[in-house]
């Protein structure tokens, strides 16, 4: 989510939404977020209901939900869609700058 912070700025000039849903509870989300001062929306999905619905899937040999990035448009249309293989396998935010670039 560093990333993500660290870019903020941009995604905003792309008239874009950054929002973070994960399976931790509401308690634990708000630390987090207040600990490492993020700027963007987050869900908080203990119940994995989101996160099933948009098909992240969990590997218990691999320590939990694997990273899922999408981006949504205006109209509901997934335009990225990247389901990572481990905890390190997610898009740069370069690759997700230069789509957006590309649809506007």
């Amino acid at each position: 989510m560093a990333q993500l912070r660290h870019n903020y700025p941009r995604y905003q000039q792309k008239n874009t939404e950054i929002i973070v849903i994960g399976p931790d509870d509401a308690e634990d989300f708000q630390r987090n977020w207040q600990r490492e001062a993020l700027p963007f929306i987050g869900l908080p999905d203990p119940q994995h209901t989101v996160l099933d619905l948009y098909g992240q899937e969990l590997k218990l040999f691999k320590f939990g939900r694997m990273p899922a990035q999408m981006l949504v448009d205006k109209q509901g249309i997934l335009r990225i869609v990247h389901y990572g293989n481990s905890m390190s396998d997610i898009i740069t935010n370069r690759e997700i700058l230069q789509e957006l670039e590309e649809r506007a």
